[in-house]
């Protein structure tokens, strides 16, 4: 049985940028660009929709598996020497498109998890299909479970008290609902008990609607390690192993919490 007390810190680097609505080849390029200022990270976390900006255009935007934004992922984490995420639209099949994180190694292998809540107020779960299972991942014997943007508004999809010990999430999220994105990521990290960052895109979108950033890493009381505001940058920060393993220790709330399961997670 895994003993959290023999766990190392984890290194993270945010990555927080603007966009260009559907122009792959200048997203990458500007996010290898800022890859150059990471140091020494065991996982880089990159937005949501990170190389064509969030897109209702599935098929218009849409690569295949093994597509050509996958195997940059797989050169940066090969280059990095550390597991790259961030998620992209991806066709499965013909007509059937997710919003897909991929969780790129070193090693070459690849995981993904496929966003769940799809945002209807513009008609997202009319161009994509909706992910029916959780991600759980190992990295230096962390528990993470990645997840994207408009799943942060749903706890019980969120909820794994005892054996998560960082969540994550991916998004474009508009600066109109900012102090959502905010107070929503503290509460994840306290019900949780748990480490938690998001990383969110900057700039304004093709549409004309702002996006704050807001990228951060809170602990497991919901208060901030790193902030950063709405500046394009890579934001380094350590979660500290043995910090998260004493106050679940000191304080189990997760102890007492309601049993539940999820018919359709892993």
């Amino acid at each position: 049985m895994r003993d959290i007390n023999d766990l190392t810190d984890l290194q993270l680097a945010l990555v927080q940028a603007p966009l260009v609505f559907g122009d792959v080849k200048a997203n990458l390029a500007n996010f290898e660009r800022l890859l150059t200022q990471v140091q020494a990270a065991d996982l880089v976390v990159l937005p949501e929709m990170f190389n064509t900006g969030f897109s209702m255009e599935s098929a218009a935007h849409a690569e295949e598996i093994n597509g050509l934004t996958t195997q940059w992922l797989l050169v940066q984490a090969k280059q990095l020497n550390a597991v790259v995420c961030g998620s992209l639209i991806v066709r499965v099949a013909e007509g059937d498109y997710r919003n897909r994180l991929l969780w790129a190694c070193p090693d070459g292998s690849l995981q993904h998890y496929d966003k769940r809540h799809l945002f209807r107020m513009v008609g997202e779960h009319e161009h994509y299909t909706a992910g029916q299972r959780q991600l759980v991942v190992e990295l230096k014997g962390w528990r993470i479970r990645p997840l994207i943007c408009y799943d942060l508004r749903f706890p019980v999809w969120s909820r794994d008290a005892q054996n998560t010990d960082l969540l994550l999430y991916v998004a474009c999220w508009p600066k109109v609902r900012r102090s959502t994105w905010n107070r929503l990521l503290a509460a994840r990290a306290i019900e949780n008990q748990c480490y938690v960052a998001g990383v969110n895109r900057i700039g304004e979108d093709h549409n004309g609607y702002p996006h704050s950033g807001d990228s951060q890493a809170l602990d497991y009381l919901g208060d901030p390690l790193l902030l950063a505001y709405e500046q394009e940058g890579v934001y380094h920060v350590r979660l500290n192993a043995q910090s998260l393993a004493r106050f679940k220790q000191k304080f189990p709330a997760y102890m007492d919490a309601d049993d539940f399961s999820i018919s359709d997670r892993d």
